[in-house]
């Protein structure tokens, strides 16, 4: 296994013990190959969610452009229901299992089909 298949299995091993969720392996992997090359960089691979600007990176960069959701107070409700279920006190939130929740939320899977 690469590198990439040990993150994707991080990721699914965190929805299923720190989300309570039983991740969807082919979305997840979409979902994390959408990132990019930010899954090896330990800054840009998590999300800071006591920054309000990182959150708003989340909002603008993947809620609005990505998924192609128009703003609005919903969006960042999302984002912060998805920083409860993740954990506030969990240290790292990768930015592969933030997006793929909020993926779900929306039900925007077929962006990644």
């Amino acid at each position: 296994m690469g590198k990439r298949d040990d993150l994707i299995a991080q990721y699914a091993d965190d929805l299923r013990n720190k989300c309570g969720m039983e991740p969807d392996m082919d979305l997840l992997e979409k979902v994390t190959l959408g990132c990019g090359p930010a899954i090896y960089n330990a800054d840009a691979s998590t999300v800071a969610a006591t920054q309000e600007s990182e959150l708003e990176t989340v909002k603008n960069n993947f809620l609005i452009k990505k998924l192609g959701l128009a703003d609005g107070p919903q969006l960042m409700d999302a984002i912060n229901s998805v920083m409860d279920t993740y954990g506030r006190s969990e240290r790292n939130k990768y930015r592969a299992v933030v997006y793929y929740m909020l993926t779900k939320h929306f039900g925007k899977e077929a962006i990644y089909g």
